[in-house]
């Protein structure tokens, strides 16, 4: 059976306390000395009381290198994006223009098709069906 442990007000208070005042060197070492079960229990009780100024702070470097090829990257999916974009707007155009086609001829689209298909390699062979 698993038991819950419930920590009062005050008590949160005291170790949000305790860590500002430099008696734990981190919300990890505060855990560690009264037995805090979870792993961001006391994190939480920090932002809670609006300390996040005690919170580990996260600090990336990055090379020069590094800050170009992520905006290169960027760039280029921005590139791809707007690329698969304009294919499924010449995708959805061609479609309508077979609709309307096919329409104009009195055939089924799928009939037309079937009937009309080209493969790769009669393409490549430079094969044109007239």
């Amino acid at each position: 059976m698993m038991t819950h442990t419930r920590y009062s007000e005050a008590f949160k208070r005291q170790v949000v306390e305790e860590i500002s005042r430099g008696k734990h060197l981190s919300p990890q070492k505060a855990k560690q000395a009264y037995g805090i079960g979870g792993a961001v229990t006391v994190e939480k009780w920090i932002r809670k009381y609006g300390r996040e100024d005690l919170l580990p702070k996260r600090i990336r470097i990055e090379t020069m290198k590094e800050i170009d090829e992520l905006k290169e990257a960027r760039k280029r999916i921005r590139e791809l994006e707007a690329a698969v974009a304009d294919a499924h707007i010449d995708f959805c155009l061609e479609k309508a223009y077979l609709e309307i086609a096919c329409e104009r001829l009195g055939e089924e689209r799928d009939g037309f098709k079937k009937k009309n298909a080209m493969t790769l390699s009669d393409v490549r062979a430079g094969k044109v069906v007239k």
